[in-house]
């Protein structure tokens, strides 16, 4: 262990890196039952996702163990399943089939971009502030999609989108708000686990409303029969998601590529740079340590992920729980990752999970994304300005890439505005000369 893992150096124990490991997990399990929920709806089968997310995961922090040692886990990224799910496939009217696509080439060219160190100079070049905002925006986003699918909003109420009246009409919003709460204060007591503990806590409320239905002759904890798909059918997996990917409307595929590659780069190294910071793990210049080997993990997650059926695999904030427990090295990965792997015998269980239980999830993760609001500086509108217009578009356009793409534009035009041109990064300019030509094109084909 200590030759693999270097305790001692890190000051840490066996011990603490066990309790690191679990707690990442039950801080983060949430995404077996909420990956599948977001990504069924893109046409995908439930149950090969909820296998591919967790073998995605398991062996993405393994990777991560080995090959950075480092305390943090990688799991399909929420916000990049929303953005699969709701803007490509319904919104752009996309199959999921290039969705995946777009994922595994995304993976491969960020191996190559990891190996050759690129992708730190992209990371360098682009703003500070921009990448908080989409952080932030894409919080909003998922809180939105959480409270629309739990029923609490609807554009039934007679305004463009409001809160529904709270009565046995509406038992899935109630058992929703229930769920909210319960996490709330959950998570206030630092309770381990809490966005897990708060779906489990709502889901049981769920039985008595009806929103929670069990099936005869339930077994949780063997292989399932149907209506479940078996937690082990690879067949099943190669059948219907595994390597199945599409060329087609190769104009869109650009945009939607890129997208994918933008978001899940500043995904990645926020939470490198928080966990490394909480946790320590820097070297002499102040560089998160083994950065390259972390970012690799990332990328041959991301490419397994699309292998086997799943959205973009991405490094997990909630790492940030595990390093409070004490994680200091990988030996807190194989912990997580070998846990993942084990989830897999409880598919009947996370497929019980009703959208009630999940969207108060989605919710408070948009809390958790929120936090990096603090960090933009709004009292200079060339900064604030664009990262407004990144985080307001995202979650009333429902688009997490015409955020990103409105937001670099109005980046360059408030830093020209300002006379701050030389503040504008060459790939700034680069990415809004193709974010322009991408609305010029679509206004007037």
């Amino acid at each position: 262990m200590e030759k693999l893992f270097k305790l001692q150096e890190r000051n840490t124990t066996v011990g603490k890196e066990i309790i690191g490991g679990v707690t990442t997990f039950l801080a983060m399990a949430y995404i077996l039952a909420v990956n599948p929920s977001i990504l069924s709806g893109s046409g995908m089968e439930w149950g090969p996702v909820f296998t591919a997310t967790a073998i995605a995961a398991a062996l993405a922090t393994l990777v991560m163990a080995f090959v950075a040692n480092l305390p943090v886990a990688l799991a399909p990224g929420l916000g990049l399943n929303a953005f699969f799910t709701y803007t490509v496939v319904l919104g752009m009217g996309c199959s999921w089939q290039l969705a995946l696509t777009a994922v595994f080439i995304e993976g491969v060219l960020f191996i190559i971009l990891s190996l050759c160190g690129v992708r730190e100079a992209i990371i360098r070049s682009i703003p500070e502030g921009l990448k908080k905002a989409v952080a932030v925006g894409i919080g909003l986003f998922i809180a939105i999609i959480g409270l629309v699918n739990a029923g609490i909003c609807s554009t039934d109420t007679g305004t463009t989108i409001g809160f529904v009246n709270f009565n046995m009409q509406h038992a899935t919003a109630i058992v929703a708000i229930l769920g909210l709460i319960i996490t709330i204060i959950l998570y206030t007591l630092n309770v381990p686990g809490a966005i897990l503990l708060g779906i489990v806590i709502t889901t049981i409320i769920g039985i008595p409303f009806g929103v929670t239905t069990i099936p005869e002759n339930f077994k949780p904890f063997s292989l399932p029969s149907k209506p479940y798909l078996f937690a082990f059918d690879f067949k099943g997996i190669c059948m219907t998601t595994a390597g199945k990917f599409s060329f087609a409307v190769l104009g869109q595929f650009f945009v939607i590529f890129f997208t994918f590659l933008f978001t899940d780069l500043f995904d990645t190294i926020g939470t490198l740079l928080g966990v490394a910071e909480q946790g320590n793990l820097k070297d002499e210049n102040g560089e998160v340590l083994n950065v390259k080997g972390a970012l690799l993990s990332d990328a041959i997650g991301t490419v397994a992920g699309a292998a086997l059926g799943t959205s973009t695999v991405t490094s997990f904030v909630e790492s940030s729980s595990g390093v409070a427990a004490g994680a200091r090295t990988g030996l807190a990965s194989v912990v997580t990752g070998v846990l993942f792997l084990l989830s897999l015998f409880l598919s009947p269980l996370f497929f019980l999970i009703p959208s009630a239980a999940t969207a108060p999830a989605l919710i408070f993760v948009g809390y958790l994304m929120m936090k990096s609001v603090v960090d933009i500086k709004f009292d200079d509108p060339t900064e604030g300005i664009p990262a407004f217009i990144t985080i307001m578009t995202m979650p009333f356009a429902y688009s997490i890439s015409k955020g990103i793409m409105f937001g670099i534009i109005a980046y360059v035009i408030a830093k020209c505005a300002g006379k701050k041109v030389k503040d504008i990064p060459v790939v700034t300019w680069i990415l809004a000369v193709i974010f322009l030509a991408d609305i010029i094109f679509e206004a007037v084909k």
